[in-house]
């Protein structure tokens, strides 16, 4: 019997703030925080000593967020629900010596991260974010939402055949954004940041930054069933995890059988191998520790862990109605069709057959369609955190996620009803 939705259109209409107030995934953990402060969350600092009170928890480390949920009368032994997601998304990144230039041209040095599409950032207005390191050894968030950067495409007069042999881009000799006229000064673009987040640019010891396009996220077609916007992938299910989790907090402990966890990890899109990232030791430690905290041992983490399953949620393929010939012929997401089930038998993603049934439960408990993903045969299949989070933990690990179109470009596109379908079939998940 399915349970009553618990969100709707105002989801999506909040997962359009939810990607214009995260430029880069340090910011995406603070919406995260927020939205859990909110809900009567608490952050707790990993250098502390933890306690097993019941209630909301959660740890911030650089752009990663994993936070919990512990219902009066939890054991040691409880098992975990886990929603698993990322917060960054293939960009550009500003490199150590940024100030560049040539002919006239103030120019930003940049690193291409992860797979993006490079020909979407051409000829956008972008602005800048990220995070600032200071002297005293704190970091800063700085967000400049304003047009600052461009990547100028060549005219079509000195490339005639970009339109009939494709267009082809040099990724260190054709990606660097200007931003003025004038001489390359060193130290320009830092002390222009520093001015922007008020402090003194001698004080700015580090940074990660980012270009982000400014333009918002918008409904498009006809009937506004559509949503175009920029880090979909995989921000969308971050925000859907994150409003799950704070809903299942606000119901009577007696309803939730088990920990409900929301961990949001850095660095998906090229490897996941970082202290932030889904390879590293951030997840399996803050388990760890509940458990501990809450007067277990070995004995009740190893069962805690055995009855633990997460679903690992990332964007996935929707058919493509002008290249339909790349996808499975008998597997065609739609969007606006409910969350996907991806399945891999090579274990690019980490479903099986017992996944599937946790999964098709918690979307018939939530009342939501649901669909299945599979690649073609002749097409290599992408992967993401479900393998790495099964493999490392021992976790009964299921891939799901949103079908979009775009995938990896600057600006991505989904169903407007997509983003409530799959928070309310993970907030069913959570609650068992």
């Amino acid at each position: 019997m399915s349970s009553s939705p618990r969100f709707d259109r105002g989801h999506t209409d909040d997962l359009m703030a939810f990607l214009m107030a995260s430029p880069s995934p340090y910011h995406a953990v603070a919406s995260a925080a927020a939205r859990l402060e909110k809900a009567g969350f608490r952050q707790v600092e990993e250098t502390a000593a933890w306690d097993g009170t019941t209630g909301g928890r959660y740890v911030l480390r650089g752009g990663a967020i994993v936070a919990w949920y512990v219902p009066e009368g939890a054991g040691a032994h409880t098992p975990f629900r886990i929603v698993g997601a990322h917060t960054d998304s293939p960009n550009l990144r500003v490199k150590p010596l940024p100030d560049s230039g040539a002919y006239g041209w103030r120019q930003i040095a940049v690193e291409i991260y992860g797979g993006t599409l490079l020909n979407t950032w051409l000829d956008r207005d972008l602005g800048l974010a990220g995070r600032i390191s200071l002297r005293d050894g704190s970091d800063r968030l700085v967000s400049i939402d304003r047009p600052l950067l461009r990547v100028p495409q060549l005219a079509v007069h000195l490339d005639r055949s970009s339109n009939t042999d494709g267009l082809k881009l040099d990724r260190q000799k054709h990606m660097q954004p200007i931003w003025g006229l004038g001489d390359v000064e060193e130290g320009d673009l830092i002390r222009f940041v520093a001015e922007e987040a008020g402090v003194d640019a001698e004080d700015i010891t580090g940074w990660d930054l980012m270009p982000h396009p400014v333009e918002p996220p918008s409904y498009l077609g006809r009937d506004r069933e559509l949503v175009a916007g920029p880090r979909m992938d995989n921000l969308l299910s971050v925000h859907a995890a994150t409003a799950a989790l704070a809903a299942v907090a606000g119901q009577p402990d007696a309803e939730l059988p088990y920990i409900p966890v929301m961990a949001a990890f850095d660095h998906e899109e090229n490897g996941s191998q970082s202290d932030t990232g889904a390879d590293g030791p951030l997840l399996g430690s803050v388990l760890e520790r509940s458990v501990f905290a809450r007067g277990g041992g070995y004995e009740d983490r190893a069962r805690a862990f055995a009855g633990t399953v997460c679903l690992s949620s990332d964007t996935g393929h929707a058919i493509h109605p002008n290249y339909a010939e790349r996808h499975d012929p008998t597997h065609h997401p739609v969007v606006n069709g409910g969350p996907i089930l991806k399945v891999n038998v090579n274990m690019r993603y980490s479903t099986d057959g017992a996944g599937r049934s946790v999964f098709a439960a918690a979307c018939e408990k939530a009342g939501v369609p649901w669909q299945t993903f599979v690649s073609n045969n002749a097409m290599p299949c992408g992967t993401t955190i479900g393998p790495i989070t099964a493999a490392r933990h021992g976790i009964k690990t299921v891939d799901i996620g949103v079908a979009i179109l775009s995938m990896h470009s600057a600006r991505e596109l989904c169903g407007a009803e997509d983003p409530y379908l799959l928070a309310n079939a993970l907030a069913a998940f959570l609650t068992g």
